[in-house]
């Protein structure tokens, strides 16, 4: 039987998408379990999760809200000799998933990327430019190595959680801590090219007005200011 293979959702009014996700997953994959985290969803996510019927979906259903967080629940509570995350929005992508896992046979992290060569991103130019902005500074300040630090869409042995574990705070800040801190490890990682579709809601749901969109590119910043500078 091949590895399991573990991948943490987290989800926040995802009823448009979820469903197709999840069926996505199992279809796509063998030896796999879900571990899904939602944070208090409002728009019958839960409702349309709880129909699913497949031993290997777990459910945590919690009031607080935090992606950070809800990553490090589904870590915990996974069991796959394989771990990953991808966005819950974006069942497409599921398909990328046996790509990534056969890159485990020669890396330690297979890393979905838009800012390898055949790589993209079709959102909003503020946040095209955002994200531009804030992985330039990551490679100015952590390293070069990795292109995209804020992903977030990847496969990993299990073991590397013996090496670094994501500090649970923030947003996206945390995986790319979680980055660094592999890469001064020396681990082996492989960036597979990808383009990122639309926002379907057309608009991001953390960054919901312009003064949280600035707010938050302030945190990501600050974050990686003392990323660089954190002794452990």
């Amino acid at each position: 039987m091949s590895k399991k293979v573990s991948i943490i959702l987290s989800t926040f009014n995802e009823a448009k998408t979820i469903e197709n996700t999840i069926n996505n997953i199992f279809s796509e994959l063998d030896n796999v379990e879900i571990v899904l985290v939602d944070d208090n969803s409002q728009d019958g996510t839960l409702d349309i999760i709880s129909q699913i019927r497949n031993e290997n979906l777990k459910i945590y259903s919690r009031k607080s809200r935090g992606l950070a967080s809800a990553f490090l629940l589904g870590m915990i509570n996974s069991s796959g000799e394989y771990i990953g995350w991808l966005d819950s929005n974006m069942p497409d992508l599921v398909l990328r998933l046996k790509e990534m896992k056969k890159n485990l046979d020669e890396y330690d992290l297979s890393l979905l990327s838009r800012y390898v060569e055949g790589g993209g991103d079709q959102r909003s130019k503020m946040r095209i430019l955002s994200s531009q902005i804030i992985n330039l500074f990551c490679r100015l300040i952590l390293g070069g190595q990795i292109r995209d630090y804020t992903s977030s869409i990847f496969l990993m042995k299990r073991d590397l959680l013996k090496l670094a574990v994501p500090i649970a705070y923030g947003h996206g800040e945390f995986f790319i801590e979680f980055l660094y801190k592999l890469k001064k490890q020396k681990i082996k990682i492989k960036e597979i090219p990808y383009v990122q579709p639309p926002d379907i809601e057309g608009t991001s749901k953390t960054a919901s007005s312009l003064f949280r969109f600035v707010s938050l590119g302030f945190d990501y910043l600050i974050r990686i200011i003392l990323i660089r500078f954190r002794k452990n």
